[in-house]
């Protein structure tokens, strides 16, 4: 919803309907993943995508006329025959679409989650989108929540959910009992440490930057360890990089959307860090730079120093992939790369020689038409 934030919020300012389209299922080739959004004014401005431009025009109508009604419609949109100029997803995919009426009076909280978004602040809105109660909304906080979904019993289910998806930074469709409810997690950006202030480190900060992570910089030499060497990470720190992460995994600033990369060389700075990091069985990925030989000299001081195989054996190293990479920004795409398949559960191996899906949008159901109501999906 962020891309959407500065025209809806105007439109609610303003006290004007809208309605918003929301990705609650995604599956095969689906160009946008779920929670992807697009409003809709009742003047009918839009604003966001759902799918890129496969079906926008379709989803455009149902929203004006959900503006009319007030009445939240659920549709499902996928290929009807072999004619790529029908209307649907023309790459192959199935999109389930959620179109809800958006109002000051129907939806209070809206400007609070918008807030929360901006800030950084982890905040979820999970809508019941088939069954009893379609359009009803739950809002979760790590430490609190607002609205209600039908019972008791279903927000404290829906609650824990959306906190569990909010620490990993997913968004998902649950089915409770007769009801789909579909989570839309808005959580900080995951982060991005690395350690050592490099030429390496340079460009691996401005790719985790353009991927949208959180950067931050560490390294124990001032000299070396500058804004002005750095500008595209959010933050510099000078300081031993084993004290920088033991201080934020105390102050619990880490969670399993942290990803570490040591990018030193030096034994005196890596081995001490990553016997830190190894130790951290959440943490989402940890790789080290280093020729192979630096690779098992490090294991070895690692294991002097108490680690076990188990927990060496979360070391990414030598760190990324193998693309024949040899510049520093080269390398930092390697690294990135890795990262990325690492979190999406992707292979590394060129899409030529897969076969399958190519987006990790999950399994498709059975097509039963161009769209659609539906409920019956997975």
């Amino acid at each position: 919803m962020r891309d959407i934030e500065v025209p809806i919020r105007a439109w609610y300012a303003a006290g004007r309907t809208f309605g918003l389209a929301t990705v609650v299922g995604a599956y095969r080739s689906a160009p946008r993943p779920p929670g992807a959004v697009m409003a809709v004014s009742a003047e009918g401005e839009v604003a966001g995508s759902v799918s890129g431009g496969c079906v926008e025009a379709a989803v455009y109508e149902v929203a004006r006329e959900v503006v009319r009604t007030m009445t939240p419609q659920l549709h499902q949109y996928g290929i009807s025959d072999d004619d790529a100029f029908a209307v649907g997803l023309t790459c192959g995919g199935t999109i389930d679409v959620h179109v809800e009426p958006v109002s000051p009076a129907g939806f209070p909280e809206l400007p609070s989650v918008l807030d929360d978004m901006a800030a950084g602040r982890a905040v979820a809105v999970a809508t019941v989108v088939a069954g009893p109660g379609a359009g009803t909304r739950l809002v979760v906080r790590p430490g609190e929540r607002s609205g209600r979904l039908g019972s008791a019993e279903l927000d404290d289910a829906v609650t824990e959910d959306a906190r569990a998806m909010l620490a990993r930074g997913t968004s998902a469709q649950r089915r409770y009992g007769d009801r789909r409810v579909f989570v839309r997690s808005y959580a900080p950006p995951p982060r991005l440490l690395v350690f050592g202030a490099t030429d390496f480190a340079s460009a691996l900060a401005r790719q985790g930057a353009l991927l949208g992570h959180r950067v931050t910089v560490c390294d124990a030499r001032p000299v070396f360890t500058t804004a002005a060497r750095f500008p595209d990470a959010h933050e510099v720190v000078v300081e031993w990089p084993h004290r920088y992460l033991a201080a934020e995994s105390a102050a619990g600033r880490l969670d399993a959307r942290t990803m570490v990369a040591v990018l030193t060389h030096d034994p005196k700075f890596d081995v001490p860090l990553l016997e830190v990091a190894l130790r951290l069985p959440f943490l989402g990925f940890v790789g080290a730079m280093g020729s192979r030989r630096t690779h098992e000299d490090r294991l070895d001081r690692l294991r002097r120093a108490g680690l076990t195989e188990s927990e060496l054996a979360r070391l990414s190293s030598p760190i990324g992939l193998d693309i024949g990479a040899l510049t520093p920004q080269e390398t930092a795409v390697s690294i990135a790369a890795e990262i990325i398949a690492g979190r999406r559960g992707g292979s590394g191996s060129p899409l030529r020689g897969t076969a399958g899906p190519i987006h990790a949008a999950g399994a498709a159901p059975a097509l039963t038409g161009v769209s659609g109501p539906t409920f019956d999906g997975p």
